[in-house]
């Protein structure tokens, strides 16, 4: 090898909240920054500071040190403070493919604004890396990238560098760092030696990065002449002191036959610690953060982008300050659970916050499009007609049973000082139908009702409280279009068709395409009618005693089935027939169980709710199904994709620094199927799971720990992190679960689109977004209003909103990613991802004309122009196999 060039990279590796909560860490950072910035400034031998890749640090300490941010600019600028390209330090495989670009998004804004972006993707302490991860860092004109756990320690993988391929074939050169870290050269000069040969060994080329830091640490006291006292005791090698670009540079010029490296990085049992049991820790948080990035991706940010399009307010900066207030929850040691209980309760609140943005967001959005106006709804009573706003989040025209709540009105209940005020009191309602637009009558079943307090809310007069009854309705709407808006008034009512049926008896459900019997241990047989395969005994609860941490799985003992104690108790909630519902209660060791079954008429997915009312300290929970069918790999999804995993199986013996897990995370499905016998669990978003070499598939429920790290584990000797207790890691209480099964072939699984268009089914249905005092703003065009022989108000003309357009998606194996308002500019952004190995002609088709289209990057840059058809109302693309697709519409 030529002379060695040792590239000397101070850095700080800054845990935002972790041990400690944010506040604690953040006065650590204010005076730490401070120095740095003066050294900075009055020292040119200290010619960078890489500041740990995420720009929420300078965040924070600008928060506190607002004046300073003119000296930070002219630093960040001149490439002497190296910020980004990230907004937080994610644990990468938890978030939502969408939700690490939004990451990717908010990092490259601030390190824009701020001077400059690191041209890396450093992620220095994730938990494994995805797939899609070499792609996403080329969607954002990244090349270069910088890793530790996931991948070392086997056969073949002996280089510090190597090419890391995406499973759409887009390539990056990543660095790996050595077993120790980020924190090698923590201690230097002294030690020299030693790091020395732990570089050297692996070293693919001349060039080496040495990183000169450590976790929450101040710069190297000496970094002025550490280079100086380095290059006395080493004089045959070269030393800089470089930015992480310039490694990569030269890094570069050596690296043709580096070796080529494919898939997720989730393997570094026998290098460095790769923790992936924080899959299963704090469960119910993880459940909670794929609710709301649900929410936003698929509901707010279209949403809000069509509401644009029909000429309301911009609220393009709510929408980015909530999904900044969401990834601050993605910090890795914040979303894998593995950190303080103070940290988890900091998360639920800014998750808390999240949840109420997004639903104003969608209130807003609601009737801008369809042209309500809450306000005119005080003062022109005699003109709101009760309303339900049909939309369908699909890019696909869909139709079929909707589930709906629906309010009427009681009595007042008046808020401040009497004042002389009567509360005005209305008969309880009476059975409805709805009407469509086009006068077509939508029978109801009304699945249950109760008493509830509704408020409405508008600009310019105070909320109004009342008592009303909220019903919960099931009905079938004829399809809507892709992103396509309709609104249902309410009619005389209509007798319901009985076929298609849905049916609940006693602990049995059943309709055209399954049947589903729950059984007295707990558990469910599922038929699926059209096939004949039976499944018995699924989702038995298991559970077993686990001695870990929150980073790390020791279980005790052999994982058994948590048998009802004193029997099951079940009734019908719903008898169809539309809709159909059992409920079953029971109690086991660890708690006590609520389990819901749902299906519908035109469904062959069975929908389950659990309820858990966890007692039990130190154990693990899941859910048990057991396939039948053997020697078949676990097909799961990822973000972007799928991802293949056969069962695993190791002598913890082979590996001494951590015993590999049989778990695995999965995003929105998990499916094994050989032949015609086959099942896909399905989940509102991230979640563990395992495959068994019995065919036995599992999902975590619980993860139950009372600390952050044990040093004496089996399973991982060692601390992860400092001794904290956390009790609330033990997940006490009430937590819901939801999810949803179907039957599936072998060729269903390996087709790519089945299985996710059953999750969008089941996870993101039609939904009715209920406006009892709807009225038309005076803005919004009249149109004839349907016969309503059954109104309990006077009737007025209806007026409809601006939005009656569509956006759809063609291509087989095309899925829907994205819709959302482009992040500059009047435009909006479309993405999908291609789901197969072929080549996939796509279209987007649109009932507003468009006037003009562009193939971006997710950074939504480099604009190249696409041609628009058929009178402005559609344009074409080709994506590549697995290849992320995004589009730019004005």
């Amino acid at each position: 090898m030529d002379r060695l060039t040792f590239h000397l990279i101070p850095h700080t590796h800054w845990d935002r909240e972790w041990y400690l909560p944010e506040a604690a860490f953040t006065a650590r950072l204010v005076p730490m920054l401070d120095d740095l910035i003066s050294r900075l400034q009055h020292d040119d031998e200290i010619r960078s500071f890489l500041l740990d890749g995420q720009t929420i640090l300078l965040e924070d300490y600008l928060r506190v040190r607002p004046e300073r941010a003119a000296e930070v600019g002219a630093l960040v600028k001149a490439g002497r403070l190296q910020v980004g390209p990230w907004y937080v330090l994610a644990d990468e495989q938890i978030p939502s493919g969408e939700s690490l670009i939004r990451n990717l998004l908010l990092g490259t804004e601030d390190s824009a604004r701020l001077g400059g972006r690191l041209e890396v993707l450093y992620s220095p302490d994730a938990f494994g890396h995805p797939g899609v991860w070499p792609a996403l860092g080329q969607e954002f004109g990244i090349g270069y990238g910088v890793i530790w756990r996931g991948y070392g320690g086997e056969m073949a993988q002996g280089q510090d560098r190597f090419w890391w391929r995406s499973p759409s074939g887009r390539e990056m050169l990543v660095y790996q760092l050595p077993p120790a870290g980020y924190e090698i050269g923590v201690a230097l000069p002294r030690d020299w030696a030693p790091v020395r040969e732990t570089l050297v060994r692996r070293a693919a080329g001349p060039h080496l990065p040495v990183f000169i830091g450590a976790d929450h640490h101040a710069p190297h006291p000496d970094l002025e002449r550490l280079r100086d006292r380095l290059s006395a005791l080493d004089p045959a090698s070269e030393f800089r002191v470089s930015r992480l670009e310039e490694f990569f540079i030269e890094a570069a010029r050596e690296a043709k036959t580096l070796p080529v490296v494919v898939g997720e990085l989730r393997w570094s049992y026998r290098y460095a610690w790769t923790l992936q049991g924080v899959h299963g820790t704090r469960a119910p948080l993880k459940r909670r953060n794929s609710a709301l990035e649900l929410s936003l991706e698929r509901l707010v940010e279209p949403l809000t982008a069509l509401a644009r399009l029909a000429g309301a307010a911009d609220r393009r900066a709510l929408v980015s300050s909530t999904w900044r207030q969401l990834v601050q929850c993605h910090f890795h040691d914040t979303i894998g659970g593995c950190a303080s209980d103070v940290v988890a309760r900091a998360a639920e609140t800014r998750m808390d916050g999240v949840a109420a943005a997004a639903e104003e967001l969608v209130r807003s959005n609601v009737h801008a499009l369809t042209g309500h106006d809450p306000d005119r709804a005080r003062e022109a009573r005699a003109e709101v007609t009760p309303t339900l706003a049909l939309w369908n989040p699909s890019a696909s025209p869909r139709g079929g049973i909707v589930i709906a709540d629906v309010t009427f009105f009681r009595r007042d209940v008046p808020v401040g000082p009497p004042a002389g005020r009567q509360s005005t009191v209305q008969p309880d309602y009476e059975a409805f139908s709805l009407l469509a637009e086009d006068g077509e009558t939508l029978p109801v079943q009304e699945i249950w009702k109760r008493r509830d307090l509704d408020r409405l809310d508008a600009v310019r007069h105070y909320p109004d409280q009342d008592e009303v009854d909220l019903v919960r309705i099931a009905f079938r709407t004829p399809p809507v279009p892709g992103l396509g808006l309709r609104l249902l008034r309410l009619g005389s009512p209509a007798p319901l068709s009985r076929e298609p049926f849905a049916v609940a008896e006693r602990r049995t459900l059943r309709n055209r395409f399954l049947e589903v019997a729950i059984e007295p241990g707990g558990g469910i047989t599922f038929l699926d009618r059209h096939r004949g395969e039976r499944f018995r005994h699924l989702l038995t609860l298991v559970g077993m005693r686990d001695g870990g941490d929150t980073y790390t799985l020791s279980g005790t003992g052999i994982e058994s089935a948590l048998h009802p104690l004193g029997g099951l108790r079940a009734r019908v909630l719903a008898g169809g027939p539309l809709f159909a519902a059992i409920e079953a209660r029971w109690k086991v060791v660890a708690g006590s169980v609520r389990l819901v079954c749902m299906i519908e008429a035109d469904s062959p997915t069975l929908r389950c709710l659990l309820d858990f009312d966890n007692t039990a300290v130190d154990h693990r929970l899941r859910f048990r199904l057991p396939l039948g069918i053997g020697g078949v790999a676990a097909v799961a999804g990822a973000q972007f994709g799928t991802v293949s995993r056969p069962p695993v199986s190791v002598d913890p013996a082979e590996f001494p620094i951590e015993t590999p897990v049989a778990t695995a995370p999965a995003h929105r499905w998990v499916a094994a199927a050989k032949g015609s016998r086959g099942l896909a669990l399905m989940s509102r978003g991230f979640f563990e799971y395992e495959l068994t070499a019995q065919s036995d598939l599992l999902m975590t429920l619980l993860r139950s720990v009372g600390e952050l790290s044990k040093g004496d584990l089996p399973t991982r000797p060692g601390h992860a992190g400092w001794p904290t207790a956390t009790p609330l890691a033990q997940c006490p209480g009430s937590t819901r679960i939801e999810i949803a099964l179907a039957a599936v072939t072998a060729e269903e699984v390996d087709g790519g689109t089945v299985i996710p268009r059953l999750w969008e089914d089941g996870f993101l249905p039609m939904r009715g977004f209920w406006m009892r005092d709807f009225c038309p703003s005076l803005a919004s065009p009249p149109v004839p209003r349907p016969v309503v022989p059954h109104s309990r108000s006077p009737s007025p003309p209806a007026e409809r909103g601006n939005w009656r357009g569509s956006i759809e998606l063609e291509g087989d194996g095309l899925l829907l990613s994205a819709i959302k308002p482009a992040e500059a500019g009047e435009g909006m952004i479309l993405r999908c991802y291609n789901a197969t190995d072929r080549v996939v002609e796509g279209t987007w088709r649109f009932g507003t004309p468009v006037r003009a289209a562009y193939r971006v990057r997710a950074d939504e840059q480099q604009l190249r122009p696409l041609a628009i058809e058929a009178a402005g109302t559609a344009t074409r693309f080709t994506a590549a196999p697995r290849e992320i697709v995004t589009v730019r519409v004005d």
